[in-house]
């Protein structure tokens, strides 16, 4: 029985609105907002249902109660994916049915396990509070649509559907707690495109060889902005100013097309610190998000209070992220990590440092690729020096759709830019390494792992301008390194450089020498471009040195190690384009079967619509999807309003400065032993300052005694 409530609420009452939020207000607020949402990609519709009926499970009386302080668990979300389900729109019942939770696996008719049709086999069973007072408030409903995809389609939709509903009903209930009104903001990227042309305008008076090139490939670029939109390829060798040729690319054809956004995905943090800056400088800080990771929190149904809405949602004109955060995005059943994706569609995306996509998972970024391109108006580049040989690869997913060449003449363009010159040195102990380098003004040294770089930081700490690089520092750190390398570097001071891979993909440094850890022949060409990056030394003088390292190396770099090796064996210019493609095709067709560039089997999973199944194998980096906070400088006061306040999406943005990438082990060490604070699932701030250091950042494990141990 129906009891005679006045008004039904859908979120309590607050200093601010003692009256509470009127339920019929939200779900015609959210329904408006999701149906603008996907009307970019023709599924008006849907968003509106999705939004309307996403909450009518808050008519019951127990909801209500629950807003009263009652601690009674109430399911909200099953009622109009019920609904849904019944009229055959099974996208947007399972966008209903995990707007909370996230999106489950599809499951079977007769399933009673933790999946999408178990709910709604418990909901037929009539296991769902009474909320037919849902009637009183909406007389007339309006049809319920759907439509049938095929495969792969299918999965993309509903995570676009799923998005769409997710930010509309965040940003509403956001509104609500936080007394403001909802702004949907539509960039004008026609400005930021004269800001770029006033910023490159000195350039076209280019004297030196090397920058007249440049000013070839950004000529090149910015011409092919009137191409027509689909997948393009940029192959600019390491020096010839691919960031901005890119963007200049990226906005000429943004305009063109009349495109929303820009979206640089780039595989480390340190190059997005780095573009970051290029970017401030041109555009202003408040036309760019830099989206590293971080902190999730989970919003709980009836829940009072709004953590949840922290997470990012991509609304301004140009993003910068990280290629984990972009494809775990898209392959995540997480609400938060969903919210954003409805902001992809009709963007321009730049993909920096295409090569180092991870073999394992190769198809299925591939084909996120390729459906953004095909059904979400997408433009798409990749970006590299060392472009791998993915032709194969795409024509499965996007059929007729060749990519295009932005570059004018890469292998003429290749032996232009060539500036140094590679020795394999054979295998080198660390002791004699730390020689080595201790015998030389200026060198950069780059090897394969976290825990060799800071051991052999610590041989050679004592000595001035000595310098470690890794992602186990704050970005901030990186940042003022980086700075005092450059400076060192242009005064001609010592300056010696032990840094992990981060530094090799598109850090804009310039040493007269470099050693780097035998890795894959991308990676090697990569650490040669830090190598007389200006060409202003004989490519005969700037050598870079090859070495086996006396500890084996990651298993995960096993083939490409292989790969190159066989490389060095049989070509004498090892960046050489030739040498390149049979290094690829030898990598990806030769030593991997065709399963491994798809090893957990995603794409199957996901046409499948296992959306829990897809999202908890889906891991680039495997296990570093945990974040802690340093609160030293701004960062104090940052974690203190975090504390004081709850977190907020421009808090967190913030934070990103002062957070470290950990491993589970290590961050559920450090919470074990009281070093950290848990904020959030996989999120804490660290309480024993100790345990950082600003040179080398956080330790691997920590001793009883709360000590660091490098080693």
């Amino acid at each position: 029985m129906v009891r005679s409530i006045i008004r039904y609420l859908a979120h309590s009452p607050t200093d601010a609105h003692p009256e509470g939020h009127a339920l019929k207000d939200h779900l015609e607020n959210v329904s408006q907002l999701s149906a603008q949402f996907c009307e970019e990609f023709g599924a008006t519709q849907d968003g509106y249902i999705c939004g309307l009926y996403h909450d009518i499970g808050k008519y019951s009386d127990a909801f209500q109660r629950r807003l009263e302080g009652s601690k009674e668990q109430v399911d909200h979300s099953t009622a109009g994916a019920l609904l849904l389900f019944e009229k055959r729109n099974v996208p947007a019942s399972m966008c209903i049915a995990g707007h909370h939770s996230g999106l489950a696996d599809c499951g079977t008719r007769n399933d009673l396990s933790d999946t999408y049709m178990s709910r709604i086999n418990r909901a037929l069973k009539g296991e769902l509070e009474d909320y037919s007072a849902w009637k009183k408030e909406f007389s007339e409903a309006p049809p319920v649509g759907g439509v049938n995809r095929p495969g792969l389609a299918n999965y993309f939709y509903t995570k676009m559907l799923f998005s769409s509903l997710t930010d509309a009903d965040w940003l509403d209930t956001e509104a609500y707690y936080n007394n403001h009104v909802v702004s949907v903001k539509n960039p004008d990227i026609s400005i930021l495109l004269e800001n770029l042309k006033e910023f490159i305008s000195p350039w076209w008076d280019a004297k030196s060889d090397i920058n007249l090139r440049r000013c070839r490939i950004l000529q090149s670029a910015i011409q092919h902005g009137d191409d027509a939109p689909g997948l393009f390829s940029m192959t600019v060798p390491t020096g010839g100013g691919k960031t901005v040729s890119s963007m200049a690319f990226a906005l000429h054809h943004a305009v063109r097309y009349n495109k929303k956004r820009i979206i640089y995905v780039i595989p480390y943090c340190s190059i997005l610190e780095q573009t970051q800056g290029v970017f401030e400088s041109i555009f202003g800080k408040e036309n760019i998000i830099t989206h590293y990771g971080g902190a999730e929190y989970t919003h709980l149904e009836g829940e009072q209070s709004s953590p949840a809405f922290s997470a990012e949602n991509w609304e301004a004109p140009i993003i910068l992220t990280t290629a984990v955060q972009f494809f775990e995005s898209l392959y995540s059943s997480k609400p938060g990590k969903n919210r954003k994706l409805h902001n992809i569609v009709d963007s321009i995306l730049v993909f920096d440092e295409a090569q180092m996509l991870p073999i394992p998972f190769l198809k299925p970024c591939l084909a996120g690729i390729c459906q953004l391109v095909d059904n979400y108006g997408c433009s798409a580049v990749l970006c590299t020096a060392t472009q791998p040989a993915l032709e194969p690869l795409i024509s499965e997913f996007l059929p007729g759709h060749p990519i295009r060449e932005l570059c004018p003449e890469p292998g003429k363009m290749y032996q232009d830019f060539r500036r140094v010159s590679y020795v394999d040195d054979g295998e080198l102990s660390d002791g004699e390494l730390v020689k080595q380098l201790q015998s030389r003004k200026q060198v950069l040294c780059v090897v394969n792992s976290r825990r060799q770089a800071q051991r052999l930081y610590h041989f050679m700490e004592a000595e001035e301008g000595t310098f470690h690089l890794s992602t186990m520092l704050i970005p901030r750190d990186r940042k003022r390194i980086l700075k005092e390398i450059r400076q060192r570097l242009r005064d001609g001071e010592t300056c010696r450089v032990i840094s992990t891979s981060l530094i090799e993909a598109g850090v804009d440094v310039d040493f007269p020498e470099v050693f780097r850890a035998l890795a894959g022949l991308d990676s090697i060409i990569q650490a040669g471009g830090r190598c007389n990056r200006e060409g202003s030394r004989p490519s005969e003088q700037s050598i870079v040195h090859i070495f086996r390292t006396e500890a084996a190396a990651p298993k995960m770099l096993e083939q490409n190690i292989s790969a190159a090796s066989r490389i060095l064996k049989r070509f004498e210019y090892i960046d050489a384009p030739e040498a390149v493609q049979e290094y690829f095709q030898f990598l990806l067709y030769t030593l991997k079967s065709k399963a491994y560039l798809d090893e957990k089997d995603i794409l199957t999973d996901a046409e499948k619509l296992r959306f829990r199944t897809v999202s908890d194998h889906f891991r680039l980096i495997d296990g570093v999807d945990f974040t802690v906070y340093i609160p030293i400088d701004e960062g104090l006061a940052l974690v203190r309003q975090l504390e004081e306040n709850g977190p907020s999406r421009y808090l967190l943005r913030q934070l990103n400065q002062y957070g470290v990438g950990v491993y589970r082990q290590l961050f559920e060490q450090l919470c074990y032993k009281g070093s950290v604070l848990k904020i959030s699932d996989n999120a804490g701030i660290l309480l024993d300052l100790e345990l950082y250091s600003p040179a080398t950042g956080l330790p691997f494990e920590v001793s009883e005694q709360n000590r660091a141990i490098f080693i």
